[in-house]
């Protein structure tokens, strides 16, 4: 059984060992939006929707808990919690990964050095990361420095720092398990991606008690036993990653230079670099793919932080459509043109390559003629222009793209993923199976627990649904980009 705790919603799919859906469960929430940039979730909310949803896969698959072999959990990274060791209860709302409070944090640490060397260049060297409020270092810290008397209780080993995983498999260990795995660690900004240890240099500089971390795992293996009460039966937890490095397991990227694109809340591209921690001079992240057996493998990343959650906020936000489904059929009535329509959906600014977390939302481009679908079409095709700004980045990095595979919510949409194969100028595979970090949760955990001898063993998992070419002519192509380019000048001009 795959949990899967995304930024929207709580999952649970039960797999065999093929790979084939038994059951599956669902259960989405809101966030919380206490300021201007400021994205929280409640830590009950988080725990209540997994536990319940994991619940219902077992009853709709009409088996018992005890059929289940393994639990495999990935989840939406950075966002923070910190707990009472005692009461499991969080001091603080989950700091959510698209909260932008740190922002003013990080213009300061541009500006400072660890040991005569720039801030900057070490946390590239030893995390392999930028400076951005995105990650859980700052977060951490703001919880330590804001929340009433928690440096003190965290000095005195009575609290808990984890990203969502963590927290996940203390509650489901009733307290027993505190750890998380590599590839979660990887996305704190303290952790050492080279040495796979947590950095001493950071922890100081941020301020940061040892003692709260979680001990870091391979993410295929032991992590704990789910408690009986929880699900029916004790079950083993055997497979732990982060949602992006999941998924980049559910699509069977496992050989260097393959890669994997999500388009879920946000988007995220991943490359396989192989056991190469590739330093990028293009503003991407590099970061822990996998670590399986003590060897550990690295990916390229490029992160856009607002995809699927725009199409949200035309609905419940603007009210445009009443289903994300209405974007599809708009995009299809303007046959992908957008009649000069740009959108820069900067909602919480914008990630790699520019990591400007003050840049806002932006509409440009309209005319009396524009009309609704014109804009629908717009914030759709925002999306795939910020995946061809991050190939162009990996290209210049040494790690260029030549098929790429898509999966999460949006690319159910053919027309989409038409398009992006257009502006790509790559093809883009469609799996059968478009709900890969689960999936990947799922394989993660099969090698854990010994089900299959690898993840070279677990790829047949995936096959591919559709494939999508390259169709649109050059320059076209280059109009579009050249119009989206000009976007986001303005809105990087505004910010």
């Amino acid at each position: 059984m795959a949990l899967d705790q995304g930024t929207s919603s709580s999952r649970a799919i039960i797999y065999t060992h093929a790979g084939e859906i038994v059951s599956s469960a669902q259960n989405p929430f809101d966030m919380i939006f206490p300021a201007d940039g400021w994205v929280e979730q409640d830590p009950e909310v988080l725990w209540q929707t997994t536990l319940q949803a994991g619940r219902d896969a077992i009853t709709d698959a009409g088996i018992g808990a005890e059929q289940i072999s393994c639990i495999g959990i990935t989840n939406q990274r950075e966002t923070s919690l910190v707990w009472d060791r005692a009461s499991s209860e969080c001091v603080y709302n989950a700091i959510v990964w698209q909260d932008r409070r740190t922002a003013d944090r990080c213009a300061h640490m541009r500006q400072d050095t660890l040991n005569g060397v720039a801030l900057e260049e070490v946390l590239a060297q030893r995390t392999g990361l930028v400076i951005d409020p995105y990650f859980s270092s700052t977060k951490l810290a703001w919880i330590l420095r804001n929340v009433a008397g928690t440096r003190a209780r965290a000095e005195h080993g009575e609290l808990c720092f984890g990203t969502v995983d963590s927290f996940l498999i203390w509650r489901l260990t009733n307290g027993g398990a505190h750890v998380t795995d590599a590839t979660n660690a990887s996305r704190t900004q303290l952790f050492d991606i080279r040495t796979q240890m947590w950095c001493t240099e950071l922890l100081e500089y941020f301020e940061i008690p040892s003692i709260v971390l979680p001990q870091v795992c391979d993410s295929a293996g032991l992590f704990g036993i789910a408690d009986a009460q929880w699900f029916g039966a004790e079950i083993p937890i055997t497979g732990v990653a982060g949602d992006q490095q999941a998924a980049l397991v559910g699509q069977g990227c496992f050989s260097q230079g393959m890669s994997k694109s999500t388009y879920g809340t946000g988007c995220f591209i991943m490359t396989n670099t192989g056991g190469h921690a590739l330093r990028s001079a293009e503003k991407l992240l590099t970061t822990v793919a996998y670590r399986v057996g003590g060897e550990t493998t690295y990916a390229l990343e490029g992160s856009i932080f607002v995809a699927g959650v725009a199409i949200k906020w035309l609905q419940e936000q603007l009210g445009l459509i009443d289903s994300p489904a209405d974007t599809q059929a708009a995009f299809e009535r303007t046959g992908g043109d957008s009649a000069g329509v740009y959108v820069v959906p900067a909602f919480t600014g914008l990630g790699a390559p520019y990591w400007q977390p003050g840049v806002r939302g932006l509409i440009t481009g309209l005319t009396l003629d524009s009309n609704r679908d014109h804009v629908l079409t717009a914030f759709l095709q925002s999306v795939v222009f910020q995946t061809q700004e991050l190939l162009g980045a990996m290209s210049n990095d040494g790690a260029a793209v030549e098929r790429l595979r898509v999966d999460g919510g949006m690319v159910v949409n053919d027309s989409l993923c038409q398009f992006l194969a257009d502006i790509l100028n790559v093809p883009v595979q469609r799996p059968v199976n478009t709900e890969t970090t689960a999936l990947g949760a799922a394989l993660l955990a099969g090698v854990g627990h010994g089900t299959y001898a690898n993840l070279q063993a677990a790829s047949g998992a995936w096959s591919a649904e559709h494939d999508f070419q390259p169709a649109m002519d050059d320059a076209r192509r280059m109009q579009l980009l050249t119009g989206y380019q000009r976007a986001t000048s303005q809105a990087l001009t505004d910010a």
